[in-house]
């Protein structure tokens, strides 16, 4: 296959189906095939270079006839490799899972079945704005962040007060909210800036590769190093090298790299010699690190090491008006990289946007973006086109803080306000089709807490087991 040809992994377990696209798509595209979501992974691991594109069905095993595998692959790959374009090939095509796979981060949904040709413009497109984002870096212009939040301010003053530092710096926040971003700054911002920028995501390769790619590896040390290969502590030098998904760090691995922040030295693969880097390590994570540290799978030692700057990157439902900044600037980045004509929101839709609580982050707000741009250039919206887009609210958005852990709110005044602001912005309204998404997102979410254990998940839902069986072949049904 031709090198130039841009890289696709579809995962499907219907032979029939992987056969027939890999034959229709090859011609434009290096394909990879996989079955299953552990095969995907496995098979993207072992990639030197991560797939570019993914087509993902939903229905995968062991659970074919429920979303959750497809869901969970489809978070493992951009754990894996952020700037990865997912589109999701489904049969299990209704509203409420095309939405949850949006905000997890793919950037479209087709149904089955879908025309070979069709598909392959998405995927060009996808493709396209990749590369747009990948050159360009919508957010990446000028010397801070977009917003004029609190949280944005402090932010912003965060990252220039600890860019200059020779230290560690830990930053923390959900996925999809712009860690990476931050970790660019830090770097462009400081006297580093003209060295070398390294950066390893620590999901994205498999445990037994991650001590050779960073401290070096010579021809023959193990299966699969054919060359001598320089590590990035020492390819860094005096730069940055930037460890994002550290939380995924083998155990074994903490203690080496502990010791590289400590005293700068450490030694190659299949060597006794010790060296010495100078490069700042910048670390990512989504994770809670003190509770990893407290079940054991992350050292105290280095995550006070990694921390001696700390920087909590919001989630953008804590950010306010920067919402419709945001909007704004991601709208005119991605209508100009599409020559299209910018879209916008009436008086009522902004209110949405505003209201909206963006679970997925800045990653989600962008792709429903793209998504606006294609199918409205230059059309002015009523929520009548922005709501199919967003994630229907949930009992836990009537609040924040700690009360929104609690479920609902126990004040029925509360309840009353809150489906009267849903009233008032929903052009069309079905109390049916509510109470069953409500239904299905609180079915769905206790099968995973419980890992698809359906009578764990009937005693958390407070319903028998049998009542459960019935209410998910239904919800299958529709």
């Amino acid at each position: 296959m031709s090198d130039n040809k841009p890289s696709l992994l579809i995962v499907d377990d219907d032979p029939l189906i992987t056969d027939t696209l890999a034959y229709a798509l090859g011609k434009d595209f290096e394909v990879m095939v996989s079955d299953s979501r552990k095969n995907a992974v496995n098979l993207v691991r072992r990639k030197h270079t991560p797939p570019q594109l993914a087509l993902v069905d939903l229905g995968l095993p062991p659970v074919p006839h429920r979303p959750d595998e497809g869901f969970k692959l489809i978070s493992e790959l951009i754990a894996h490799s952020p700037t990865m374009k997912i589109l999701v090939l489904s049969g299990q095509n209704d509203a409420a899972n095309a939405r949850h796979a949006r905000t997890l981060g793919a950037t479209d949904f087709v149904g089955k079945p879908c025309e070979a040709e069709g598909l392959k413009k998405l995927l060009l497109h996808a493709l396209q704005i990749r590369a747009a984002e990948i050159s360009g870096g919508a957010e990446a212009e000028g010397v801070q962040l977009i917003g004029a939040s609190p949280a944005i301010e402090k932010l912003n003053s965060q990252i220039k007060q600890y860019a200059d530092s020779p230290f560690p710096a830990l930053i923390e926040g959900e996925s999809g909210s712009g860690k990476e971003v931050v970790a660019g700054l830090l770097h462009r911002l400081s006297m580093r800036k003209d060295k070398p920028w390294f950066a390893l995501n620590c999901a994205a390769i498999a445990p037994t590769l991650v001590e050779p790619t960073l401290f070096r590896y010579s021809k023959g040390a193990f299966t699969g190093a054919t060359a001598n290969k320089s590590g990035y502590f020492e390819d860094a030098q005096e730069g940055t090298l930037f460890l994002d998904e550290i939380g995924e760090l083998p155990l074994e691995l903490q203690a080496k790299l502990l010791r590289v922040l400590e005293n700068g030295e450490f030694q190659r693969v299949g060597e006794t010699q010790q060296r010495v880097s100078r490069a700042r390590v910048i670390a990512a994570t989504n994770r809670d690190l003190r509770q990893e540290i407290k079940n054991g799978r992350f050292r105290s030692d280095l995550y006070h090491r990694l921390s001696v700057f700390s920087i909590n990157v919001p989630p953008l439902r804590e950010m306010g008006e920067d919402k419709t900044m945001l909007l704004a600037r991601f709208t005119r980045f991605y209508a100009e990289q599409a020559k299209l004509a910018p879209f916008t929101l009436d008086e009522d839709a902004t209110e949405l946007w505003r209201s909206y609580r963006f679970p997925g982050n800045v990653r989600e707000l962008k792709n429903i973006v793209i998504r606006l741009t294609t199918k409205h250039p230059g059309q002015k919206l009523s929520v009548l086109e922005l709501e199919p887009e967003l994630e229907p609210a949930t009992p836990a958005d009537a609040q924040t803080g700690a009360a929104a852990e609690s479920g609902p709110p126990s004040d029925p005044q509360a309840l009353i306000e809150q489906a009267q602001r849903h009233l008032q912005r929903a052009r069309q309204f079905n109390l049916d089709d509510v109470l069953r998404t409500w239904e299905q997102s609180y079915i769905q979410a206790a099968m995973r807490l419980t890992h698809g254990n359906v009578s764990q998940a009937a005693k958390m839902l407070g319903i028998n087991r049998t009542t459960l069986y019935s209410r998910m072949e239904q919800q299958d049904k529709k």
